[in-house]
């Protein structure tokens, strides 16, 4: 079979394509046909090489989408032919987040996607509704997991509410999607004036243009009567923390998401006891949420905003694009 290999981690370059052999399920195991995956933040600094506990060689990319061809003894949860998503954790099917559930992270702790065939764990996978696409099922195991959990198992998200979203990628959009579908107002940061568009034509109700106004947070309290919203998905990390905790009214919920400015966002205490604010970090979530979330998608067979989607032979290339910041939503390879 074809895959990619991450063989060094000095960059997008350590993306190497290669040819193993087609692998075989073992007891509680299931083969999988990868037809799609998708690119998060994660999979680009892992290539750089300063993300933690990364060992090469090693398949890359947690994301994906396919069909079930093959299952290994004792293996009652899916049968072949079904369509499936594996779990960004393989592990953590339900309950709380414990050490141990979030050990074996796909494309990271152990072997990720991006080939043609993968043997994943039978308990590990969901099971894809049929309007959704490879393409489309290939975006939801890390990106949408995570705005669901920060939104609803964390969140406690109400009708009403006020979310903030911070930037386009694909968290942040499938925050916008899942605020929408559960009746909350959303507002939307960006550098982009294009992409603030595209956001309010997915129903964003308040849009900012932190590159135009360098001190957002007064325009998010601006958007709420002065009050802050209720809950902020935080993805920058530290350069943009202190701007949220101000831009969030008191007693709201912050879930630390992203790294995007390089550095995890430690929030002062000092100031979020002050505004008794619930400051949670959110790592992805388990297959009961990722059921959960396709189960609130299916009213309204809400799809997932795609980018672009690049061939199996340009899945560097798909990497560099993730690296210009250019998109809005999510990248994907076809495989």
């Amino acid at each position: 079979m074809k895959a990619y290999e991450l063989q060094h981690t000095t960059g997008i370059d350590g993306w190497v394509p290669v040819e193993k052999p087609r692998p075989q399920p073992g007891p509680g195991q299931a083969l999988v046909r990868i037809h799609a995956v998708s690119l998060n933040y994660r999979d680009l600094i892992i290539a750089r090489g300063t993300y933690p506990g990364t060992r090469t060689p090693l398949i890359p990319v947690s994301d994906g989408a396919g069909e079930v061809v093959a299952v290994g003894s004792g293996v009652t949860r899916v049968k072949v032919g079904n369509r499936v998503a594996p779990t960004f954790f393989q592990v953590w099917t339900d309950g709380e987040r414990t050490p141990e559930k979030v050990t074996h992270a796909l494309g990271g702790g152990v072997p990720g996607v991006l080939a043609e065939y993968v043997c994943l764990d039978a308990e590990g996978l969901a099971l894809l509704p049929d309007w959704l696409s490879y393409e489309e099922g290939a975006t939801l195991p890390c990106a949408a997991v995570t705005a669901w959990n920060a939104l609803v198992p964390q969140g406690g998200l109400k009708p009403g509410q006020t979310v903030l979203a911070q930037g386009t990628g694909g968290v942040s959009i499938f925050a916008l999607q899942f605020a929408r579908i559960l009746g909350a107002r959303v507002i939307l940061t960006s550098s982009s004036d294009d992409k603030l568009a595209k956001g309010k034509q997915l129903g964003a109700d308040g849009l900012v243009n932190y590159k135009k106004s360098p001190a957002w947070e007064q325009d998010v309290l601006a958007l709420t009567d002065g009050q802050g919203v209720d809950h902020v998905l935080e993805v920058g990390g530290a350069a943009t923390l202190s701007q949220s905790v101000r831009a969030t009214r008191e007693g709201g919920h912050i879930a630390l998401i992203g790294l995007l400015t390089g550095a995890p966002g430690k929030p002062d205490n000092a100031v979020t006891g002050s505004k008794q604010l619930r400051v949670v970090s959110t790592y992805v979530g388990s297959r009961a949420m990722f059921e959960d979330m396709l189960r609130a998608m299916a009213p309204q067979k809400t799809k997932p905003v795609i980018d672009r989607v690049f061939p199996f032979d340009q899945a560097r290339d798909a990497l560099r694009y993730m690296e210009s910041g250019g998109h809005f939503g999510k990248i994907v390879i076809s495989v």
